[in-house]
């Protein structure tokens, strides 16, 4: 590993398990890394014990000792003009839990591998609860679930409506499964005020869309959000788009519109080189804003990055508290060393 490929998170989480004082020792057979270490323990107060980077021949080793000083955690942000933009959100505010990761779709950009094959690896009621109790005890402000289709998962009334007694809820749907029977049942049951429906549609015609989600899907998901409106809910509405596709934009916006989808509520992003996709946006923790994202079994960087094991914090979904520290920690040596502010926000809600 180098620092762009994992190793300055790995650092983070490792430094936090030792004392002020204690000594961290690194190994590495990349000779990228005994330079760029002296930068990270400079950058985040620790200080270089000592080093073996003069041997040419490598393997180096790098002894830092844990300092106590502060980091500066103020950021700047550099908006790509042609997807949706916005503020940083405070790591802290917000948070993703993945419902499940079986879908009824197959897009070919879908970052988490979903689909009807996808094992189910459901987020179990009681986990999820359990952290959204200690989130809403860290002044967490809102969750946002998402998959797999959420509205797939066999408990999914009582996993948002429980949800929603804690902290608001967004549901990211594709808005297709939820017509009738049981899972429409689910949606009446889920309080207007406390849950808000952002749903993928990514065109006005269903040519694009369809393209990426298979056909009849476009008109499954228009009915879909017709249904979800006629039921009182506050309806988000997100696009995903290569960038050689963001010229149908415009047609969309105009659709949206016509369908009273507030300005606020429109979201269009691009296509993360993650999971399924071939092609898109190279994403790092070097140029991904942080949103702290839950799975059955860890804690993520990012919700476009649950099958990057580079980007994973913590190997357990509990407890929060460390896995935000030390995306904070990580977040501010960033800045320090890249005041230029290279790193963007890409915007999932």
């Amino acid at each position: 590993m180098d620092c762009g490929s994992g190793l300055l998170l790995l650092l983070m989480r490792t430094i936090r398990q030792i004392e002020p004082g204690d000594v961290l020792v690194i190994h590495t057979e990349e000779p990228s890394v005994p330079p760029d270490l002296h930068d990270w323990a400079r950058l985040a107060g620790h200080e270089v014990v000592t080093s073996t980077e003069g041997d040419p021949a490598g393997p180096w080793q790098v002894a830092i000792r844990r300092g106590e000083r502060a980091l500066n955690t103020s950021r700047a942000t550099v908006l790509n003009p042609v997807f949706t933009g916005g503020p940083v959100t405070p790591v802290g505010d917000r948070l993703w839990l993945y419902s499940n990761f079986h879908c009824n779709l197959s897009c070919g950009y879908c970052c988490a591998r979903s689909s009807p094959q996808a094992q189910r690896s459901l987020m179990p009621l009681g986990l999820a609860l359990r952290v959204a109790d200690d989130f809403a005890g860290l002044d967490g402000r809102e969750l946002l679930v998402t998959g797999g289709e959420p509205f797939l998962h066999p408990q999914i009334e009582d996993l948002i409506v429980q949800l929603a007694a804690r902290l608001p809820v967004t549901v990211l749907t594709n808005a297709m499964v939820f017509g009738r029977g049981r899972r429409r049942q689910a949606l009446e049951a889920m309080p207007r005020d406390r849950v808000t429906l952002q749903i993928s549609l990514d065109s006005a015609a269903p040519a694009l869309h369809e393209r990426h989600r298979g056909h009849g899907t476009h008109a499954q998901t228009l009915a879909g959000i017709e249904q979800a409106r006629e039921l009182g809910f506050t309806v988000k509405i997100a696009a995903t788009l290569n960038d050689d596709e963001t010229d149908t934009a415009a047609d969309l916006l105009a659709l949206l519109d016509t369908l009273g989808i507030a300005a606020e509520h429109r979201l269009i992003r691009p296509i993360a080189k993650q999971g399924y996709a071939e092609h898109g946006e190279q994403v790092s923790i070097d140029t991904l804003q942080p949103e702290p994202t839950v799975t059955d079994n860890g804690i993520w960087w990012h919700p476009v990055a649950v099958t990057d094991p580079a980007m994973r914090v913590a190997d357990q979904p509990l407890p929060l508290s460390t896995a935000l520290a030390t995306i904070r920690d990580t977040v501010a040596v960033q800045d320090a060393a890249q005041r230029e502010g290279r790193r963007h926000v890409f915007r999932c809600a």
